[in-house]
């Protein structure tokens, strides 16, 4: 048994949004730690040989995710907004920043609030700068590090080992010998941390 439960996000996931919610309480009401993992979706996704479109190119499927989304929302009595782009590979970075200065959870659950709760533009440094500074970050230091080649290295390394693990896709979630997909598992995950 681990101590911990490994938590294999994108911040253009929208499941990921809902699902941290969650987590970082069950997490604490069990005695485990969370430990947050960036990762990028459609490289997991080739990763494991999965080439088919994404699911924002297949309309069917969009149709019923969206309004599962939208239920998941309601459930939880959360806003959700789709943002104005997916281009999230800067606050993929930060949020490594911020794991390594203590902050990841609340970086997290800012960062997902202005994402899909707000539905701001990822692209949009001003808002990447003031999540940082919301989750206690020097928000300076925080950006040049998502900026800089030490950043981009280290979320490639990030990912790199997420893929070698078997990460295909987000939420995922690792804990003990179990691994738990989507934010609909989540009951499935607390049951097996209540009785492992």
């Amino acid at each position: 048994m681990t101590a911990t439960i490994d938590f294999y996000f994108d911040f253009i996931s929208p499941f990921s949004y809902l699902a941290q919610l969650r987590l970082p309480e069950i997490a604490r009401r069990h005695g485990r730690a969370l430990a947050y993992h960036p990762i990028d979706i459609p490289e997991a996704k080739i990763a494991v040989g999965n080439y088919g479109p994404s699911n924002r190119e297949v309309p069917a499927k969009i149709k019923v995710l969206t309004a599962d989304l939208q239920r998941w929302a309601r459930r939880y009595d959360v806003p959700l907004t789709f943002p104005s782009s997916f281009e999230c590979g800067a606050w993929n970075t930060a949020a490594i920043f911020a794991a390594r200065h203590g902050a990841a959870e609340g970086f997290v659950r800012d960062a997902y609030r202005r994402i899909w709760g707000l539905g701001i533009d990822p692209r949009d440094r001003d808002e990447l700068r003031a999540s940082a500074a919301s989750a206690g970050l020097e928000a300076d230091a925080a950006l040049a590090f998502a900026d800089s080649e030490e950043g981009k290295r280290d979320y490639r390394e990030a990912r790199s080992k997420a893929y070698a693990r078997g990460v295909f896709g987000a939420p995922l979630m690792f804990v003990d010998d179990q691994i738990f997909w989507g934010n609909d598992r989540l009951d499935f995950l607390e049951e097996h941390v209540r009785t492992n």
